[in-house]
């Protein structure tokens, strides 16, 4: 679990204050990777506590983030910087919140992010390490995982290593949050309450944060009463709530088709989860049909085809990759996902997108 939080609208004020005593030298910086969309917003960058070598790296989140993103971060760092640095803190959505786990790994450890894909393989304890996220919704700030796509697959660094030391949760900073990633990144943690709490994974410890996720994401977008701070505010709890759920237990058939869209298609997390798990009626009936009334409710229109022109070795591929992630199938269907998840099954879906 994350060991410290500062939640409250405005806690990004006190960032100095919380990694300043984790300074290990004034020739051991503290990384900042920082979501390109801020470049220029003084409102957020000039409130960053850049001082003695500290450095800011402004990444893309376009794609989803790379090993090789991973290495080509953590070996600049080395050749840069005099000394180990103090800490990474990462600054915007998954993508950044991922990269920023990664790294932190990536940097006590030998090898390349590829070797780490999987679970418990990290030897070494990570780099002192920070999130704080600017979208709600993907539970990447308390879960110990840190996403990655790589030249095989695409698999997540699982570790006990992974999770952030200091985590701040500060609503304000998604105020500017565009209307369709708001809704596919909070979709995001839609999921993984129904997910979570369908699977068979599921235990009293993480169906109690799933629960409340659930709730909470039925309140921001189903109800006409709530106010746009009291949206952001409870939506920041309600990622918090539901990674915490999947970090106990495991997302799903929706996840797991996803990364299968991410890898060949390069679909983005947030709404490569929204088209699947628009056609999962078979699995989570329920939990699809509450999906489409909020689709409706909030006048999203989901991309269509997108799996139409594949080629046969590249619908292979994203099969592959989807079938891949057995702890996901066996959380979804349990010990015998196999007899009902065939290759033939996963393309017959994967052909209505």
């Amino acid at each position: 679990m994350v060991s410290k939080v500062v939640f409250g609208r405005g806690s990004f004020n006190q960032l100095s204050e919380v990694i300043e005593p984790k300074r290990l030298s004034s020739n051991a910086p503290f990384i900042f990777l920082v979501d390109d969309v801020f470049k220029g917003n003084a409102w957020l960058t000039a409130r960053i506590p850049l001082s003695y070598d500290d450095k800011l790296y402004y990444i893309s989140a376009d794609e989803e983030p790379k090993t090789s993103q991973v290495d080509e971060l953590v070996e600049r760092i080395i050749l840069t910087h005099k000394e180990r640095p103090s800490g990474v803190i990462g600054i915007g959505g998954g993508t950044i919140m991922d990269l920023a786990k990664a790294v932190s790994v990536m940097l006590t450890n030998d090898g390349e992010a590829k070797d780490y894909q999987g679970w418990d393989l990290a030897k070494n304890p990570a780099i002192y390490h920070v999130g704080i996220p600017t979208i709600s919704g993907t539970g990447a700030e308390v879960s110990r995982t840190a996403v990655l796509t790589g030249p095989l697959k695409k698999l997540g660094i699982n570790s006990d290593y992974t999770p952030f030391d200091q985590v701040i949760l500060d609503p304000e900073l998604t105020k500017d949050v565009p209307k369709n990633q708001w809704f596919y990144t909070g979709m995001d943690c839609y999921i993984h309450c129904i997910e979570s709490l369908q699977g068979t994974y599921l235990n009293a410890f993480s169906q109690s944060y799933g629960e409340k996720a659930f709730e909470l994401c039925k309140q921001i977008f189903l109800e006409d009463t709530i106010s746009e701070e009291e949206m952001q505010d409870k939506l920041m709890m309600a990622s918090w709530h539901g990674g915490m759920s999947i970090a106990y237990s495991q997302v799903g058939v929706a996840h797991a088709m996803s990364y299968g869209l991410a890898f060949v298609l390069g679909t983005k997390h947030g709404i490569g989860n929204c088209i699947v798990f628009d056609h999962l009626e078979e699995f989570y009936p329920d939990g699809v049909k509450l999906f489409k009334e909020m689709k409706e409710r909030h006048g999203i229109q989901l991309p269509q085809g997108i799996c139409s022109n594949l080629s046969n070795d590249e619908m292979n591929t994203m099969i592959d990759v989807a079938l891949g992630l057995a702890p996901l199938w066996e959380n979804a269907l349990g010990k015998n996902w196999q007899k009902t998840i065939t290759k033939d099954k996963l393309k017959s879906l994967y052909s209505k997108m």
